[in-house]
C-alpha cells in the first residue's frame, strides 16, 4: 500500500517541488518512519559474499542520497542490500550556491552541482554510533538486510586534500563496512585531478597509513571521464596500493547530443539513462585490466533488472543506484531484484558471483 501511494500520489506531489526541497522533505519523511518496507525475501539466487561480508542481495543505495548517514535504516528497509552515506567532509560546508539540482524527465536524468554539501565528519559519526549501536541491540529495523558504506570526500577549501581523506578515514572507519574515497565527483575544483597517477598513489598510501586495525576494505570511486591512459594508471595504482576495490562511477561532465531536457546546459554531473553506456563502458575496461581481481560496485544509469545485470556480467560484483527512484519511487528495488534473479536463472547461473564478469569470457 505504501509504495502504490508513493508512486501514484506522493511520488508525483514531490516531482511538482524544486528538486532539493522535494529531496529535504524525503528525508524527513524517511526518518520520521513514513516509508514502505520491502515485504518480499530476497531470491536466494541474489545472495553473494564480497570482501568477506554477506550481501543478500547486490542491489545497493549509491552515495548522495543519504548524505549525512540520517536514514540508512529505512533505506535498507526498502529491500536495498546496502547503503552507501555520503560524501562526508571533516568541516562541515553549504555546498555550491542552489538552485543546483535539476530533473531532465525527458531524459530519466538529472545534473547536479551540489558540491559536497555535508554536515561534518563529527555529526555523521554520532549517527553512525548511534546506528550500530541500536543494531546491536536488535532496535534498529533493517539492519539485518544490509551493511553500511561510508563515502567520504574532502572540504573545498582545504590545502592539504589527502589530509582530508585520511581524517575521515580513520575516524569512521571503525564504523563502516567499507569505505570509499571519492576523488570523481565534478562538483569541487581540482577534486578529479587525484585521479593522476602520482596524486593518487600519494592520496592512497596516507589514507591507507591512517587507517586503523582491523580495518574495513578501501574502495576508490572513479570518474566516467577518463582517458585510456587514466584507467590504466588507476589499475594498476589500486592493484599495488592494495585498494578492495573500485566504483565505477561517478556523474559525468558530458552532455550528450540526445538530451532534451530544457536543463541540459546546466553545469554539474550529469547522471540516469544517459550515464548507463559510458559507465558501462568504465566498468568493463576496470574489470579487463585488473583482470578481474578487484571487486568492482557497477553504478550508472541502473532503471531496470536488465540494466543491473548487464553491470554483473561486465564485471559488477555490486550494483548501485540512485536517480531511477527518483522517476520510479521506492517499488523499483524490489522489482530490479525480481527481474535480475530471473535473468541469472534463464542463463543457467547457479549463484550470482557466478555471473560477474562473464561477457569476458564469453567474448571469445
Amino acid at each position: 500500500m505504501a509504495s502504490f501511494l508513493f508512486d501514484r500520489l506522493i511520488g508525483p506531489g514531490l516531482r511538482l517541488l524544486d528538486p532539493e526541497t522535494a529531496h529535504g522533505l524525503t528525508l524527513k519523511a524517511l526518518a520520521a518512519g513514513l516509508a514502505p518496507r520491502a515485504t518480499e525475501p530476497d531470491d536466494p539466487l541474489l545472495a553473494t559474499r564480497v570482501w568477506g561480508r554477506a550481501f543478500s542481495n547486490p542491489v545497493g543505495l549509491s552515495a548522495g542520497f543519504d548524505k549525512d548517514a540520517e536514514v540508512m535504516a529505512p533505506m535498507l528497509a526498502l529491500g536495498f542490500g546496502f547503503v552507501e552515506v555520503g560524501s562526508i567532509t571533516p568541516r562541515p560546508q553549504g555546498g555550491n550556491p542552489k538552485p543546483r539540482i535539476f530533473r531532465l524527465p525527458d531524459d530519466a536524468a538529472v545534473i547536479n552541482r551540489l558540491g559536497f554539501n555535508s554536515g561534518g565528519l563529527e555529526a555523521a559519526a554520532e549517527r553512525l554510533k548511534a546506528y550500530r549501536a541500536g543494531s546491536s541491540k536488535g532496535q534498529v529495523q533493517g539492519q539485518t538486510q544490509g551493511l553500511i558504506g561510508i563515502n567520504l570526500g574532502k572540504n573545498r577549501d582545504s590545502a592539504d586534500a589527502a589530509d582530508d581523506y585520511a581524517r575521515g578515514a580513520a575516524a569512521l572507519a571503525p564504523l563502516a563496512d567499507y569505505l570509499v574515497v571519492n576523488v570523481s565527483s565534478p562538483n569541487t575544483p581540482g577534486l578529479r585531478a587525484l585521479q593522476g597517477r602520482g596524486e593518487l598513489e600519494d592520496l592512497l598510501g596516507r589514507v591507507t597509513a591512517a587507517l586503523p586495525s582491523p580495518a574495513p576494505p578501501l574502495l576508490l570511486k572513479i570518474a566516467p571521464d577518463l582517458t585510456e591512459e587514466d584507467k590504466q594508471d588507476i589499475a594498476a595504482v589500486c592493484l599495488a596500493a592494495g585498494v578492495a576495490g573500485i566504483i565505477a562511477t561517478n556523474t559525468t561532465i558530458e552532455r550528450p547530443d540526445s538530451l532534451r531536457g530544457t536543463a541540459r546546459g546546466e553545469g554539474g554531473g550529469l547522471s540516469g539513462k544517459p550515464l548507463f553506456v559510458p559507465s558501462t563502458a568504465v566498468l568493463s575496461d576496470l574489470y579487463r585490466l585488473t583482470e578481474g581481481r578487484l571487486p568492482l560496485i557497477g553504478v550508472g544509469g541502473i532503471a531496470s533488472g536488465a540494466d543491473a545485470y548487464r553491470k554483473i556480467r561486465a564485471g559488477a560484483s555490486l550494483v548501485q543506484l540512485y536517480t531511477a527512484l527518483i522517476y520510479q519511487g521506492p517499488a523499483l528495488v524490489t522489482r530490479i531484484k525480481r527481474e535480475l534473479a530471473r535473468l541469472l536463472r534463464d542463463d543457467g547461473f547457479e549463484s550470482l558471483a557466478a555471473a560477474v564478469g562473464a561477457d569476458h569470457r564469453y567474448s571469445g
